[in-house]
């Protein structure tokens, strides 16, 4: 038989139900403008019956307060990520891809093309204007503007990867501060669920937190109960959370972290010929890695890997785009009788083979199957075949023969390094096509002196020094103009001094006014096709066209993934978020609830009442 008093204790039960989910639905009101909130709910169920040993057998005894947890969908969770490092990747190449745009363009009179044709019109001033050195000199002068239209897109390009590689190092510390923050997250909601509550305001700013994480870089996720080791069926009520990012990189493991680090490449450890100096290489590091430390006990982390994800992926693809063109080949013959050592390398890419299309460094890093070295010069024999002399100091294991060599990292994407190398191809061939001619010609003013060469570069971009054409052409070495770069394009100072030394002719027994080599000149400028099947003057449709073509694509993934991004979220915060319609309705049913629960220990008191105190012996 029940207690006289159980129908109190019922009563109670659903008082105290109430007042909870009214204090939980006063808490969703208050965060209903709360970026990251989830919206609460309690979570009852009946009590267990008691045996009254009655013929109806058992009478409710009320309800159980179990908790109150977030409502939230896992599912909506990692939809919502996975569009956001998709997000994060298109939404950097975007922008860079405009900023190269606006490099590129010609804006009617600084553009290249503008150039390009004020100085053919030039050109033909002087085979009009009976070669006066004035016309000879516009012409030279419009020459070294397209030189100086190279230098300054260089010097922009360039500059744009110095602020990619300084954001890739802030792209990789926000991660680290991110995992530092979640660990300790971990731990706090593991004190306070080890207790029996949830802890829902802290598992809200983790996921906050992760989702700013997913925008930086590919991430996945797994929560565990953790069971007690005596009793392998009791949960202790905590969990080990962990994050992978990257495709497969254990950057959080419940309390503890691993450092994304940035360590920049020593000026001897270049890995293209345009890159600038200390571009960032990525290390994966343990929490307790600090600045100074030794390098060597960092792991590497593959920054040419395509599971990367997020705004480091599309950083990464701007800086260290190539289009798949890097250096690769099998070393064939180590000769380690010789010191320094040399080792034969066999190419069969193509662009490998065409010196125009070059960007190893002179002198840089080099990986020979396994281990890493530096060559302080390398050697091209003009078909597929070239020879690599390595750094003394870097012999700390041999290379051996027969395996894969490469320089520098494959990436499939048209970034700067992609651009830096089209105008580059482009200035060997149209300088090799100049040259040729100017050198097979004649000034006006001599019968026997040959022609200066046009087209050359600096030597180095603190002096005035430039490359004579002898350097340029060098046969032996099988070079070719690969000296020449955007960077340092230059015309040639003797006729920038002297205008008159300028090859006008052809046949040295003509005279003064025959403009043959001029005309040579016109007809390669017309006609010749030295860029990707296109003249001289077409070079800024070409690679315009890949730029364009980039930021368009770029640009609709953006919009894409942006709608998308709205259209996942309002999913999620459909499920999670504060509805302050619905809230006022819980707040109308929980009140009533409560007033119901209150009135029923109010008859129950005046039930008691009469009991007690009105029913006399």
């Amino acid at each position: 038989m029940t207690s006289t008093f159980f129908g109190l204790n019922i009563a109670a039960s659903g008082l105290r139900a109430a007042n909870a989910a009214l204090n939980t639905t006063a808490n969703n009101i208050s965060n209903a403008n709360t970026s990251g909130y989830s919206r609460q709910e309690v979570k009852q169920e009946a009590s267990d019956a008691i045996r009254v040993f009655a013929k109806y057998g058992c009478a409710g005894a009320g309800v159980d307060t179990l908790a109150i947890e977030r409502v939230r969908d896992s599912f909506y969770d990692v939809k919502f990520r996975n569009n956001e490092q998709l997000l994060g990747n298109v939404s950097q190449k975007n922008y860079y891809n405009k900023l190269i745009e606006q490099y590129l363009d010609d804006n009617g009179t600084t553009g290249f093309s503008s150039l390009f044709n004020k100085m053919t019109a030039s050109l033909q001033s002087v085979m009009t204007a009976a070669g006066t050195t004035e016309s000879k000199s516009t012409f030279i002068s419009g020459m070294q503007s397209i030189t100086e239209y190279f230098n300054n897109a260089y010097n922009n390009l360039q500059g744009a990867q110095a602020d990619v590689n300084a954001e890739i190092k802030l792209c990789a510390d926000r991660i680290t501060a991110i995992a530092q923050e979640v660990a300790s997250i971990n731990k706090q909601i593991n004190v306070i669920e080890m207790t029996g509550t949830t802890a829902n305001e802290l598992r809200d700013k983790r996921d906050v937190l992760i989702d700013d994480l997913s925008k930086l870089v590919s991430i996945e996720t797994k929560e565990t109960p953790i069971v007690d080791d005596t009793q392998p069926d009791r949960k202790t009520g905590a969990t080990r959370f962990q994050i992978w990012v990257a495709g497969g990189y254990e950057l959080v493991d419940t309390y503890e972290y691993r450092k994304m680090i940035c360590v920049s490449r020593s000026s001897d450890g270049s890995m293209n010929q345009n890159d600038i100096d200390g571009l960032y290489d990525i290390k994966w590091g343990s929490a307790s890695y600090k600045d100074g430390d030794n390098i060597a006990e960092l792991s590497d982390f593959a920054i040419d890997s395509k599971l990367i994800g997020g705004e480091l992926q599309g950083l990464l693809a701007i800086r260290d785009g190539n289009n798949g063109q890097n250096f690769t080949g099998e070393c064939t013959i180590v000769d380690n009788e010789s010191r320094p050592v040399k080792v034969t390398v066999k190419v069969t890419d193509k662009h490998l083979m065409d010196m125009t299309k070059c960007t190893i460094p002179e002198q840089g890093a080099i990986h020979i199957g396994d281990a890493d070295f530096k060559y302080d010069k390398w050697e091209y024999d003009g078909n597929d075949t070239y020879t690599f002399t390595i750094d003394n100091d870097t012999l700390k294991s041999m290379p051996e023969a027969h395996r894969v060599v490469s320089i520098g990292k494959s990436n499939d994407y048209q970034g700067i390094p992609y651009y830096l190398s089209q105008m580059n191809e482009w200035i060997r061939q149209f300088s090799s096509a100049v040259n040729d001619i100017m050198t097979n010609g004649y000034p006006a003013d001599s019968d026997e002196t040959p022609g200066q060469f046009l087209l050359t570069g600096e030597v180095d971009t603190n002096s005035s020094a430039q490359y004579s054409f002898d350097q340029l052409t060098k046969k032996s070495e099988n070079k070719g103009y690969y000296k020449l770069r955007a960077g340092n394009f230059s015309v040639n100072s003797v006729l920038l001094a002297d205008a008159s030394r300028l090859s006008t002719r052809a046949d040295i027994t003509e005279g003064e006014s025959e403009f043959g080599n001029l005309t040579k000149l016109k007809d390669m400028f017309n006609t010749a096709k030295i860029f990707r099947g296109a003249t001289s003057g077409e070079f800024l449709t070409k690679v315009l066209a890949d730029v364009a073509l980039n930021t368009s694509n770029s640009g609709t993934l953006e919009k894409t993934y942006d709608a998308l991004e709205t259209t996942i979220n309002n999913q999620r915060l459909s499920d999670s978020g504060v509805d302050e319609d619905e809230e006022a309705s819980n707040l109308v049913k929980f009140q009533n609830a409560y007033n119901l629960s209150s009135k029923m220990i109010q008859t129950l008191t005046e039930i008691y009442d009469r009991l007690i105190l009105q029913t006399g012996v």
